[in-house]
């Protein structure tokens, strides 16, 4: 019998050992529970951190794995390539709409908004423009844990490193995308959004534009405060802000993109005018088989690097891992095949609607957001006021265990509306996913929030 000793896993809680995955197949985990050593089966709603788009233990995956464990070779990319990685940069390439040009793939989204960053430098250097060195983002924006993807970010989970990262002056902040609570009365989307966008023209002038070299934004929120999407024109009027001032406009689609919102890359559901100037992906892109993120290079910037130095500065050592590039290569090539971008926005929209069918009458859901299957739910104490619950009362994590002792896995986070105050929790299960599935996602979900908003009104 297992007992709930101290994790050797030196990963979130490790004065306590998590539940333990013991099989899994299709949309659902076997997990033990480290105190009774009981068996209990769960439908995988959350996938991760949204990292699923193929179910557990895919056949073909699993044989494109052992296919590749027998004929791939490691590759330094200083000096030597695969073609693996070759392969799966214009697979991609070739469904952007002309948006990219190359791909660099790296072992995470916090290694690649890293080196995103550094190609944002290269691309000023290589012009000859030395001055740019600040970056702009957003308030409750999350790009990752590495000291420079934390400086990027905000809220709760940087505060206590801010002394080792890069400044405010270095890297500004403007309002993030959350009509809920920061559209005026009476203000249109478009206006909420023409708001924003000269927010953040005025963040230039105020740090001098000369010295801004790119602008990074989630396409959609992701953690920080749960996938909250761009009204129309935003993204659009930010990138023609980054054009105008001679910035880079970089997405990260880390955890929104290559079909989990319902389409290949999210921007392509919210913008008119072509894609962002640098784009990074992961999660979904190995879907939880492999280590893979990536960083999307468009012409322009890739034409200035190659027609000036024509090399990056550095290499890492799993950079564009041949195995891994296989496996990422097989995973987005059965999505493509069946559909599976098409299936996320139509699944998305009956989960749209059952969520906001079976929960609109709780007193404490306050805002249901979300596209193709990346969705979250607010909680608020006072639906009218919108007023928060207190933070001692840990509403979205004890709603998280009482998902995951009904059935199904959720993420949860506090802090949503100014990283202290707020609790929101996410979904986003796998791209194959059906009706009947959705439907006991609704079901426990709906009876979660009930058991919650019964324990709080007590």
């Amino acid at each position: 019998m297992p007992t709930a000793e101290s994790s050797y896993v030196f990963q979130s809680i490790i004065k306590d050992r998590s539940p333990m995955v013991i099989s899994s197949k299709g949309l659902y985990l076997t997990v033990e529970d480290p105190k009774t050593g009981e068996h209990k089966v769960i439908l995988d709603a959350m996938t991760g951190a949204a990292v699923g788009s193929l179910p557990h233990k895919d056949e073909e995956i699993v044989e494109a794995m052992c296919d590749a464990a027998r004929n791939s070779t490691y590759t330094f990319g200083l000096y030597i390539s695969n073609y693996a990685a070759e392969q799966l940069g214009k697979f991609i390439c070739d469904r952007s709409d002309g948006a990219f040009a190359s791909a660099l793939f790296t072992g995470s989204g916090s290694e690649s908004n890293e080196n995103a960053m550094k190609f944002v430098k290269q691309y000023h250097l290589e012009k000859g423009d030395k001055k740019r060195f600040r970056f702009i983002s957003r308030k409750q924006a999350y790009h990752g844990f590495t000291t420079g993807a934390l400086s990027l970010g905000d809220g709760i989970r940087k505060r206590d490193y801010v002394d080792i990262l890069l400044t405010d002056e270095q890297c500004p902040k403007v309002s993030q995308m959350y009509p809920y609570r920061h559209m005026e009365e009476g203000e249109t989307p478009e206006e909420y959004g023409q708001r924003l966008v000269d927010e953040l023209e005025q963040c230039f002038i105020d740090h001098d534009p000369e010295t801004i070299a790119g602008v990074f934004m989630e396409t959609v929120g992701g953690s920080s405060f749960g996938t909250c999407v761009p009204v129309p024109g935003y993204l659009d009027g930010c990138k023609k802000v980054c054009e105008k001032y001679g910035a880079l406009f970089v997405l990260d689609e880390v955890m929104c993109g290559l079909g989990r919102c319902g389409a290949y890359h999210a921007w392509q559901k919210y913008m008119t005018s072509g894609g962002p100037d640098l784009q990074t992906i992961g999660k979904t892109l190995g879907s939880g088989f492999v280590t893979l993120s990536g960083v999307l290079i468009s012409p322009k910037v890739k034409s200035v690097i190659a027609g000036g130095s024509g090399a990056t500065a550095g290499a890492q050592t799993y950079h564009s891992h041949d195995f891994n590039c296989r496996i990422g290569l097989a995973v987005q090539q059965k999505i493509d095949r069946d559909n599976l971008v098409a299936n996320s926005e139509k699944m998305g929209k009956y989960l749209e609607e059952q969520l906001k069918e079976k929960l609109a009458d709780s007193p404490v859901v306050g805002y249901i957001r979300g596209a193709g299957l990346f969705w979250s739910l607010e909680f608020v104490k006072d639906k009218e006021t919108k007023e928060t619950f207190p933070v001692d009362v840990r509403f979205c994590y004890r709603l998280q265990e009482k998902c995951f002792q009904n059935g199904i896995t959720t993420m949860a986070f506090s802090g949503t509306v100014d990283g202290i105050n707020g609790d929101h929790i996410s979904i986003a299960p796998a791209y194959t996913i059906t009706k009947p599935d959705i439907d006991s996602i609704v079901e426990i979900m709906a009876k979660s929030v009930d058991q919650m908003a019964a324990e709080v009104s007590a």
